[in-house]
């Protein structure tokens, strides 16, 4: 990863019966706007303000968002969206796990809204993209849409990171211990963000992924950010474990 490509990830069926609610002028489209629109995404148990910028920042890349008020959890397992911003509380968990167990919307881009990283980890086996951390603040919003918005327009070709927040446990070659979150994946490193470890060092990192079992991989770090927390791990060419990852990824964008 490279000082360029980091990123803080903590900050076409349409629903036939869902409600748009989003009527204020700042939002609200025309018909030729919605031609224009490549993909949408469903929110759930998102209120005022927080809808109307989420809605302003994604339509910025021609996406649509749409509000589902009731019955999302049947509704996700035949009516096809292409990403849902869902607030993390009681209810999250059988929705995240009804979407990534439907046919339709297995690989839904997921994102969660409220509370901190740490709390979303509880999360994490559900492949979690990305988190709007509350209260909401407008560049930071941009920011992360800005960095998941190709995986919601299908556009693999040009992404090769794959935005995803999970624990991972990570054990650097002088024997120091500890757990971050991740941020991004791509088939040759990963983005974290919890620690500081110098560029240099010798790492082991150890998750999993959805249908991807806890894999160990080692790696060295080649950048970190001490004023965000983030550090860029550069996988070892010479492991062949990160293949799994990298099958792993080819399979999650849906390419051969």
């Amino acid at each position: 990863h490279s000082g360029q490509t980091r990123r803080q990830y903590t900050q076409r069926t349409i629903f036939p019966r869902m409600e748009t609610a989003l009527s204020t002028a700042s939002y609200t489209t025309s018909r030729s706007t919605t031609r224009r629109l490549a993909a949408r995404v469903a929110f759930m148990g998102v209120s005022e303000p927080a809808r109307a910028m989420l809605a302003d920042c994604f339509r910025q890349f021609r996406i649509e968002t749409v509000a589902v008020q009731e019955d999302f959890t049947h509704r996700v397992l035949n009516e096809k969206v292409d990403g849902c911003v869902i607030r993390l509380g009681p209810e999250a968990h059988s929705i995240m796990e009804t979407a990534r167990t439907s046919p339709a919307n297995n690989r839904i881009i997921l994102y969660g809204l409220g509370g901190s990283a740490h709390d979303a980890m509880q999360y994490s086996k559900f492949g979690v993209n990305a988190i709007f951390v509350e209260p909401l603040e407008r560049s930071a919003t941009l920011k992360l849409v800005r960095a998941t918005h190709s995986l919601v327009l299908h556009e693999f070709r040009r992404y090769v990171r794959v935005p995803v927040a999970t624990e991972v446990g990570v054990t650097t070659s002088d024997g120091r211990r500890f757990t971050s979150t991740s941020q991004d994946i791509s088939s040759g490193g990963i983005s974290l963000r919890g620690e500081n470890v110098a560029p240099g060092t010798g790492v082991e990192i150890s998750f999993a992924l959805l249908t991807l079992p806890r894999i160990w991989v080692r790696g060295t770090v080649t950048w970190n950010n001490k004023e965000d927390i983030e550090i860029g791990v550069k996988f070892d060419p010479q492991d062949e474990r990160r293949m799994k990852i990298k099958e792993w990824i080819d399979a999650y964008l849906g390419s051969s």
